[in-house]
């Protein structure tokens, strides 16, 4: 069983800053990529940005120079910094982790997994 939470969501006005975690827990060996995703009612689902175990981060070109993707692999999280927020960001926020875990015998697999969401609600 793997879990993945959501922490830090909330309302803000146009320009102001919210940060995101998000921690993984249960029965898994590692986490690989993590990231953030983001949905707004009638639209699909759309990436915000990655972060690889070694720290490579990558953001979708919206975001870049006003978001930070940060991640701990001792503590399993994944943060999101989120500055100069505007209104059409205004969606639920996903966090997204490649979790590697146990296969039969020695083997091992990796396997994609989501948090239930956080809201982030910008004002004008």
């Amino acid at each position: 069983q793997v879990q993945l939470v959501e922490s830090g969501g909330g309302s803000v006005q146009s320009g102001g800053s919210l940060r995101l975690s998000c921690a993984a827990s249960g029965s898994f060996l590692s986490v690989n990529t993590m990231g953030w995703y983001r949905q707004s009612p009638g639209k699909n689902r759309e990436l915000v940005a990655t972060i690889t175990r070694g720290g490579a981060p990558f953001y979708t070109g919206s975001v870049l120079g006003r978001f930070t993707i940060s991640r701990d692999n001792a503590r399993n999280t994944v943060d999101l910094q989120m500055d100069s927020l505007k209104p059409e960001e205004t969606a639920a926020y996903y966090c997204n982790g490649h979790m590697v875990l146990h296969g039969k015998g020695w083997g091992r697999y990796e396997r994609e997994d989501w948090g239930q969401g956080t809201q982030v609600t910008v004002s004008s």
